[in-house]
C-alpha cells in the first residue's frame, strides 16, 4: 500500500500501457467555448486582468451588466454526438483522450453535486458530456478514457477567502475540490486523471497525497490509472506519476523519468477560437514532427482540439487527426510500444530521429525530409555486413546500403513517383541486426 508521502507515491511504477501508448488527444471545452474568443482563459483576462481586446468584444457585442455566468445556457451543445467525436479519435490513431471535466472557470461537464447549478446538467445542454463521451469512447474504440480536472477556480469565494489567508485555511479544497476528484474517479473511473492549476496553493493545501493514496490504493482504477504531476504549488516535473514540466514541453532529448508533451493545434489557444486564422493551426508537417521528436526522447504527445459550443470538432481539427491517424496506419511501428534508442537524433543528416522497437529488435530511423538525391546517409548507426537488413516501412522491397567505417551508412531509397511513396510527411526506415 502507498503513503500518503511523496517518498511512497513516487515509488508506485507507472502502469505500462500508458507508455506504450505514445499519442493521445486532449480535448478543452466548456462555457469558454461560448465567447470563443482569443483563449479559454477568456474571463480571466476579460474581469480580472482586463486585457483591452476582451474588454472591447464584450463592449462591442454584449448588452451592459452581460456576466460571464450568462455564458452558461449559451453552451447548448446541440450538434455533440459522442459516437461521432470517439470515431475520429479512433481514425486519428491515438491510443488515450483527455476530456477537460472542469477546468478553472469551474463548470464541470458532469452533474457535479458540489457544483450546483454550474454544470452542464442544471445549464446549458442539460447533458452529462463526460458520461455521453465515456461511454462512446468505450464502446466504439480501445482508447483509455481520461479526465482533466482543474484544482482551482479563478473567482471562486471559497477559493479567494483560502488564498486570502494565505492557505491556512482549507474550504475550498474539502468542500469543492476534492469531492468532485472521489466523485469523477468513483462515477466515471477514468485511467488518466490530468491534473492542472494549483493555484500557487503548496500540495498540502490541495490535501494531493492523501488522494493520490486512496486512487493508488483504493480506487476502482488503482491497477491502470495514470497520474501527472501538476498537485500543487512545486510539484511539477518532481512528483506524481508522469511529468508535464510545463505547457507544450518537448525538451529535445532524453529525459529520466516518463514524460508528456500536452500541445495544440492551434498555437495560441486550448479553447475554440471564432478568431483563429488558418496560419494559427499548425500544419500536419508540424504535429508529425513533434510527435517523432517527442516519442524517440521518451515522450508521449498529447495534441489537442477545442470544439465549439454547440458540439462540434471544427473540420481543420477533424482533418489534422485524420492525417496523423493516416501516418501512424503506416508508421505506427515506430511509434507504438516502442524504447528510445542510444541515439535520438542523427549526428549527420538533421530531420532524422530514431526508435527502438524491443520485441521484433528493429532500430527505426524516422526521416522527416526526402533527400533530392535519393540517397540518405545515417551517422549513427552500425551495421553488420550480410547481415543488416533495411526496409522503408510501407514499401515491399529490401534497399540497398553500404556502411561507412566504424559508424554510420549510406542507404539507397527506391525511386518513387508522389504517388507511389507509401505515406507523406515522414518516413521510417526500419533497420534490423544493427550493432
Amino acid at each position: 500500500r502507498y503513503e500518503p508521502s511523496w517518498g511512497s507515491l513516487d515509488s508506485r511504477p507507472l502502469p505500462a500501457w500508458f507508455d506504450e501508448a505514445k499519442f493521445g488527444v486532449f480535448i478543452h471545452w466548456g462555457v469558454f467555448s461560448v465567447p470563443s474568443f482569443g483563449s479559454e482563459w477568456f474571463w480571466w483576462y476579460w474581469q480580472k486582468e482586463k486585457r483591452e481586446p476582451y474588454v472591447k468584444f464584450m463592449d462591442t457585442n454584449y448588452p451592459p451588466g452581460f456576466s460571464y455566468e450568462d455564458f452558461g445556457p449559451l453552451f447548448t451543445a446541440e450538434f455533440f454526438d459522442p459516437n461521432q467525436w470517439a470515431d475520429i479519435l479512433n481514425a486519428s490513431g491515438a491510443k488515450y483522450v483527455v476530456l477537460t471535466s472542469k477546468h478553472h472557470e469551474g463548470f464541470t461537464l458532469w452533474g457535479s453535486k458540489y457544483s450546483w447549478n454550474w454544470n452542464a446538467v442544471d445549464v446549458g445542454p442539460k447533458r452529462d458530456l463526460v458520461a455521453e463521451l465515456a461511454t462512446s469512447v468505450r464502446n466504439r474504440t480501445d482508447l483509455h478514457f481520461g479526465l482533466y480536472h482543474s484544482l482551482f477556480e479563478w473567482f471562486n469565494p471559497l477559493f479567494l477567502e483560502d488564498a486570502t489567508n494565505a492557505f491556512k485555511t482549507r474550504k475550498f479544497p474539502t468542500s469543492k475540490s476534492l469531492p468532485e476528484l472521489y466523485e469523477i474517479v468513483t462515477k466515471y473511473q477514468p485511467e488518466i486523471i490530468w491534473s492542472d492549476g494549483d493555484g500557487n496553493a503548496p500540495d498540502t493545501f490541495w490535501n494531493s497525497t492523501g488522494f493520490l493514496a486512496w486512487l493508488y490504493n483504493d480506487s476502482p482504477v488503482r491497477d491502470t490509472v495514470v497520474t501527472n504531476d501538476r498537485w500543487g504549488a512545486g510539484s511539477i516535473c518532481s512528483h506524481g506519476g508522469f511529468y508535464t514540466c510545463s505547457d507544450r514541453y518537448n525538451p529535445g532529448h532524453l529525459l529520466p523519468h516518463k514524460w508528456e508533451n500536452c500541445m495544440t493545434i492551434d498555437r495560441s489557444s486550448w479553447g475554440y477560437r471564432r478568431d483563429a486564422r488558418l496560419r494559427d493551426y499548425l500544419a500536419i508537417e508540424d504535429l508529425v514532427k513533434q510527435l517523432v521528436e517527442t516519442v524517440s526522447c521518451g515522450g508521449n504527445l498529447l495534441m489537442n482540439i477545442g470544439p465549439t459550443h454547440d458540439g462540434r470538432i471544427a473540420v481543420v481539427f477533424e482533418e489534422r487527426l485524420r492525417q496523423v491517424g493516416t501516418w501512424l496506419k503506416v508508421n505506427g511501428e515506430a511509434i507504438y510500444g516502442t524504447k528510445p534508442w542510444r541515439a535520438q537524433n542523427d549526428t549527420v543528416t538533421p530531420g532524422v530521429w530514431y526508435t527502438f522497437s524491443p520485441k521484433e529488435g528493429k532500430v527505426n530511423a524516422i526521416f522527416l525530409n526526402w533527400p533530392v538525391s535519393g540517397i540518405l546517409e545515417l551517422g549513427e548507426p552500425q551495421a553488420k555486413l550480410g547481415e543488416t537488413q533495411v526496409k522503408l516501412a510501407g514499401y515491399k522491397e529490401l534497399l540497398k546500403w553500404i556502411a561507412l567505417g566504424e559508424k554510420g551508412m549510406v542507404i539507397a531509397l527506391p525511386q518513387l513517383t508522389p504517388q507511389q511513396l507509401p505515406c507523406q510527411w515522414g518516413w521510417t526506415l526500419q533497420l534490423t541486426d544493427i550493432n
